[in-house]
């Protein structure tokens, strides 16, 4: 039997700085910790590069305990790690690490896409993983926007792309640790469209652009209200599209264990993280230069 879900919390999306980039934070805030087993929502762009104005120039940098995750939707960037992967991840393609034991990675846009100039706009989720899986060897797998299985409304304007889970019996390519959702959606125009959600998943609806009403009930938009988490008491999220938009639907089985994080690190104790800071300086999580 088919219910709405209902909603937990609305949020707005606040600007932050990390560094020299401004992006947008809706996981974590003061009001929300995470959702189970996101830790992190971070809405970068869009973002004018050219050879004057590059922010988006993250180095070589470590990670341990989960997986970093990036929904490209506009723009061209390189992914390098120390495993000896390098791939160019394009506009509507995913990369999405797994971190386990340690893996030190960096991300920038292209130096030809530099060049010629154009913007850059993505999502970063980081994705916790369960205790028995925080030290499994780290891995990389980028999915090409063209290899992913897609669902469309009946007007033919709205597209979502399972990048992650499964969907009316269409499956995403990702290998997952954990059993979680991730949706691209692009509507060109109006429609609606229903997408299920496990009754015990987590879930959480992130509009970057657009307009969107969420189960009849809330409208969100761009610069105002962006983020609805829903509770775990229905299976059914239903979206009106009113006018072009982008958005991302994520959920989770929840892992429900005690977190303990420093910077790049996700672990359970205080012990595990000085042990992470520990292996990164003696080169146990590899090299990247």
């Amino acid at each position: 039997m088919k219910t709405y879900k209902s909603i937990k919390h609305i949020g707005e999306s606040p600007m932050v700085n990390m560094g020299p980039i401004r992006l947008r934070q809706p996981i974590p805030t003061n009001e929300v910790e995470n959702v189970d087993p996101f830790i992190l929502l971070h809405h970068y762009g869009p973002y004018a590069i050219s050879e004057f104005n590059n922010p988006f120039d993250l180095g070589p940098h470590p990670h341990r305990g989960f997986e970093p995750i990036t929904l490209l939707f506009d723009g061209e960037q390189l992914h390098r790690d120390s495993l000896g992967n390098e791939s160019v991840v394009k506009a509507g393609d995913v990369q999405w690490t797994t971190a386990g034991r340690g893996i030190i990675h960096a991300e920038a846009p292209t130096k030809e896409f530099v060049k010629k100039g154009g913007t850059i706009e993505g999502i970063q989720l980081w994705l916790n993983l369960p205790a028995k899986y925080k030290m499994i060897p780290p891995a990389y797998q980028h999915l090409k926007s063209t290899d992913m299985q897609t669902i469309k409304d009946e007007s033919g304007n709205i597209n979502l792309k399972v990048v992650a889970g499964e969907q009316k019996g269409k499956f995403g390519k990702i290998k997952t640790q954990t059993e979680v959702n991730v949706f691209m959606i692009e509507a060109a125009g109006e429609g609606n469209i229903e997408i299920d959600i496990p009754t015990t998943h987590q879930s959480c609806l992130y509009l970057l652009d657009g307009e969107v009403m969420v189960n009849d009930f809330k409208t969100l938009n761009k610069g105002a209200f962006q983020m609805v988490i829903f509770n775990t008491d229905g299976n059914t999220i239903k979206l009106d599209v009113l006018k072009q938009s982008k958005l991302i639907v994520i959920s989770g089985e929840p892992i429900e264990e005690k977190i303990t994080q420093y910077g790049p690190y996700v672990m359970n104790t205080q012990t595990e993280i000085l042990e992470a800071m520990r292996d990164y300086q003696q080169g146990k999580m590899g090299y990247l230069y």
